[in-house]
């Protein structure tokens, strides 16, 4: 793998991991209920449903996620239902201010991470990524599984500085939440955003189809 194709990949990857959506939306809410600590944590939860997927990828395993629809659908509903869980959860969630930082926080570390892993395993737009962005960058002639591995090591990373990032901009917005009128309203923005990723996954359904 020569420094062209790093210096290809590089940027358009920290741009697949900068992107909105419902893993990165977690980040700001954990942030702004718990810390820039424990959303770092909690994004722990992510990288290890990344990891996974990297691995079924290295492995051949996605050829089968390509030719049997019906896994493809399953893995998409699933995130649908999980997404609507926490919309649901966000929506419903008591808005008397924010919860003191250092109550409970080391038991919620465990919570945050799991639901950063069920919201990432359940998005099939982060199985394409391993399954069709990564891929572009490989080179037939090389070992694949020495590229994958470079690959995946640098889209891990790069998925970790923007957990980081989006934590810290959660950290930045708890200022503004101290009110509970103001945290009511950031929790049924987030519910909104949440119920609109899983619909989306819907309409990408429906698209394949």
């Amino acid at each position: 793998m020569g420094i062209a194709t790093l210096i290809l990949f590089i940027p358009a990857c920290f741009a697949l991991n900068l992107a909105p959506g419902p893993n990165n939306l977690l980040s700001i809410n954990n942030a702004t209920q718990y810390g820039f600590r424990a959303a770092c944590i909690g994004g722990l939860g992510r990288l290890i449903a990344f990891i996974i997927m990297l691995t079924l990828a290295s492995l051949g395993l996605a050829m089968v996620l390509h030719t049997a629809e019906w896994i493809f659908n399953a893995i998409k509903m699933v995130g649908v239902a999980y997404l609507l869980y926490l919309a649901v959860q966000l929506w419903r969630a008591p808005v008397e201010g924010l919860t003191p930082l250092s109550a409970g926080l080391a038991k919620n570390h465990f919570k945050l991470a799991k639901h950063e892993f069920w919201v990432a395993a359940g998005n099939p737009k982060a199985i394409l990524i391993f399954t069709a962005f990564l891929p572009q960058f490989v080179n037939p002639t090389q070992p694949a599984g020495q590229q994958f591995a470079i690959l995946g090591t640098l889209f891990l990373l790069l998925e970790f500085i923007a957990i980081m990032a989006y934590a810290w901009m959660g950290v930045y917005m708890q200022r503004l939440l101290v009110k509970p009128t103001a945290k009511k309203i950031f929790n049924r923005g987030c519910a909104a955003l949440l119920t609109s990723a899983s619909l989306g996954l819907l309409l990408a359904q429906k698209s394949r189809t």
